[in-house]
C-alpha cells in the first residue's frame, strides 16, 4: 500500500507564496517521477508541474511557468512545489501524484499517468 499526503495549503493574499510538500511512502516503493495538478470549483483537474527523477528533468503548465517550481528529493520520495507571485486564479484544490514506472515527458502532464495520488490540499488566494 503506497500512501501519498500533501501539506502546505492555506490562505495567501495575491502576489505571496506558499510551498506545498508531499510525501510518498509505502513497502518498498520507489518512484520514478512525481507531479502536482489541481482541481479548481467546476473545472477539470489540470497538471501543474512535474519532476522526474532519472534525468531531474521538470515540467511546467503555461500557466505557472516562471512562478512555480518544483523539486524534491528522489530517495525520500518527497516532492515540494514552491508557488510565488501567487493569483486569484491560482485558487485550488492541489493534488500530489506519484509514477513508479518509466513514462516520457507527454505522458507525465496526464492524470492517468500516475499511479498513486493524495487526497489534495487546498490553496486560496484572495485579491
Amino acid at each position: 500500500q503506497v500512501q501519498v499526503e500533501e501539506s502546505g495549503g492555506g490562505l495567501v493574499q495575491a502576489g505571496g507564496s506558499l510551498r506545498l510538500s508531499c510525501a510518498a511512502s509505502g513497502r518498498a516503493f520507489s518512484s520514478y517521477a512525481m507531479g502536482w495538478f489541481r482541481q479548481a470549483r467546476g473545472t477539470e483537474r489540470e497538471f501543474v508541474a512535474a519532476i522526474r527523477w532519472g534525468d531531474d528533468n521538470s515540467y511546467y503548465a503555461d500557466s505557472v511557468k516562471g512562478r512555480f517550481t518544483i523539486s524534491g528529493d528522489n530517495a525520500k520520495n518527497t516532492v515540494y512545489l514552491q508557488m510565488n507571485s501567487l493569483k486569484p486564479e491560482d485558487t485550488a484544490d492541489y493534488y500530489c501524484a506519484a509514477r513508479s514506472r518509466v513514462a516520457s515527458y507527454p505522458l507525465l502532464v496526464r492524470g492517468s499517468t500516475y499511479d498513486y495520488w493524495g487526497q489534495g490540499t487546498q490553496v486560496t488566494v484572495s485579491s
